[in-house]
C-alpha cells in the first residue's frame, strides 16, 4: 500500500482494510476524522512511532503544549507552522508505509 492508497481509503471507504498494521491503521483514522479512536489506537502502539502519530493529533487538534510532549517521547521535533497537517501527515505516513 502506497501513502496515496491509504489517503484514498481514508477518504473513500467506511472502514480501514483489514491487514493494516496498527501504526497505519491509526493514521487512517486520523485522515477519515475519526480522532479519539485514531487517539486511543496510538496509545497502544509501541514509542516512539505511537509517540509520533500522538504528537501529530494533538497538533491537529489545537493542544499544542500536549503535542510537544508527545514530539519529545517520540525524540522528534515538533514541525513549524509552515509544515501543514496534510504534510505532517504524509510523511508520518511515508515513514510507515
Amino acid at each position: 500500500m502506497t501513502v496515496s492508497d491509504l489517503e484514498a481509503s481514508a477518504r473513500d471507504d467506511d472502514a480501514p482494510p483489514p491487514d493494516l498494521a496498527p501504526r497505519l491503521r491509526a493514521l487512517w483514522l486520523a485522515r477519515a476524522g475519526r480522532w479519539h479512536e485514531a487517539h486511543d489506537l496510538c496509545q497502544d502502539i509501541a514509542e516512539p512511532d505511537g509517540a509520533w502519530i500522538h504528537a501529530y493529533l494533538h497538533r491537529e487538534e489545537g493542544d499544542l503544549g500536549n503535542a510537544a510532549y508527545w514530539y519529545a517521547r517520540a525524540r522528534r521535533n515538533a514541525p513549524g507552522p509552515e509544515v501543514s497537517l496534510e504534510e505532517e501527515w504524509r510523511a508520518i505516513a511515508s515513514a510507515f508505509v
